[in-house]
């Protein structure tokens, strides 16, 4: 049986519950994020301030810069995860088989179910609607074979919109697909793509399997795969966690390695007591340190582990501060925890990192 994959994506998910409980916010720019005098970031805004080149990630003060009208409100996660948990009844009315990737989107497997005479469209459709008539906010919405295709469908028609790619238009779509698009392709792997002339799925179709493990290692098979749309990948409502971190931005840029040594004890002291909270603790695969240089550049080192305790961490914090030799704004440490599907992990990195 052909499977019926749902990915919902809440429509900019914190500034929506904002403006949902103070109507004075409707049609102005709103970002939730840090305050620009603290050096924080902005976690999501809406549409209004995205005009204004406003995006998640950027610091607040540029953020301001370009949009003086933006509203920056501090988060309220206890709000968000309510609002979360009322989604999260609505999808399992439909189907046990949720993944939740966050607070504000999910795989649904409706493979087989009954509800909207089987058709995972009109499920869509539905969920969409008690989404906005029960928690007060707007979802988009992607249906599909697989996972990696329902979740490029849910960005086509935002925002409070749906698209569906049927099976049988799955290898048209793909192939015209940019690169980019693919899972564990970033910036630098595009960029890197891109110099060998391929832009476009139906491109890199092109080469063969043999080719792309030579060119890019075991992520190779990833991408034959996913360039014809290709994710056999399950929804797994019990999906484990793959990584635990933590991280700070610093008021004042720390200014050198000895700075940034001092500065990750205090790091290392709360991921360790949030690590010892893990019952039972997953398998550790790898530790990293993740760095911010005041120039924005980012960078991450990290080493083989089987247990936090067994990590030399001002070794990598050292490796990883000697690839810029700047000042620093922000510092993170962290593990990846073991995972089944050791190939996928491999793909994810490669984009996650380069």
């Amino acid at each position: 049986m052909t499977r019926k994959i749902i990915h919902c994506d809440c429509d900019c998910f914190y500034a929506a519950i904002e403006t949902r409980d103070d109507p004075t916010l409707v049609g102005r720019p709103v970002a939730v994020g840090g305050r620009a005098e603290t050096r924080g970031v902005v976690a999501t805004c809406n549409y209004e301030a995205r005009a204004f080149g406003v995006r998640s990630a950027m610091p607040t003060g540029r953020a301001l810069r370009l949009c003086p009208e933006l509203v920056v409100l501090p988060p309220d996660f206890e709000r968000y995860r309510a609002a979360s948990r009322q989604i999260l009844a609505i999808y399992r009315d439909y189907t046990d088989k949720v993944e939740p990737l966050s607070l504000d989107e999910a795989y649904l497997d409706v493979t087989g179910v009954d509800r909207c005479r089987g058709s995972a469209t009109l499920m869509a459709e539905e969920i969409r609607a008690r989404i906005f008539a029960e928690v007060g906010i707007t979802a988009s919405a992607g249906i599909a074979p697989n996972k990696f295709l329902a979740k490029i469908a849910s960005d086509w028609r935002k925002p409070n919109g749906q698209f569906v790619i049927r099976p049988e238009e799955v290898d048209a779509f793909v192939v015209d697909l940019p690169v980019k698009k693919l899972f564990g392709v970033g910036q630098v792997t595009a960029a890197r793509m891109e110099r060998l002339g391929v832009n476009t799925c139906g491109q890199l179709r092109e080469w063969s399997l043999a080719d792309l493990i030579a060119k890019f290692g075991s992520f190779g098979r990833s991408l034959h795969r996913l360039c014809r749309g290709i994710d056999e990948r399950a929804v797994s409502p019990d999906r484990p966690r793959k990584s635990l971190s933590v991280e700070t931005t610093y008021v004042t840029d720390l200014p050198d390695l000895a700075a940034c040594v001092t500065a990750v004890e205090a790091l290392l002291d709360d991921f360790h007591r949030r690590f010892g909270r893990l019952s039972p603790a997953p398998p550790v695969h790898k530790a990293f340190v993740k760095i911010r240089f005041n120039d924005f550049t980012r960078t991450t080192a990290e080493c083989l582990a089987t247990s936090p305790a067994a990590v030399d961490w001002p070794a990598l914090l050292a490796t990883a501060h000697a690839r810029r030799d700047r000042p620093v704004r922000l510092l993170g440490v962290g593990v990846r925890f073991v995972e089944e599907d050791a190939e996928t992990a491999r793909g994810a990195q490669a984009g996650l990192f380069d």
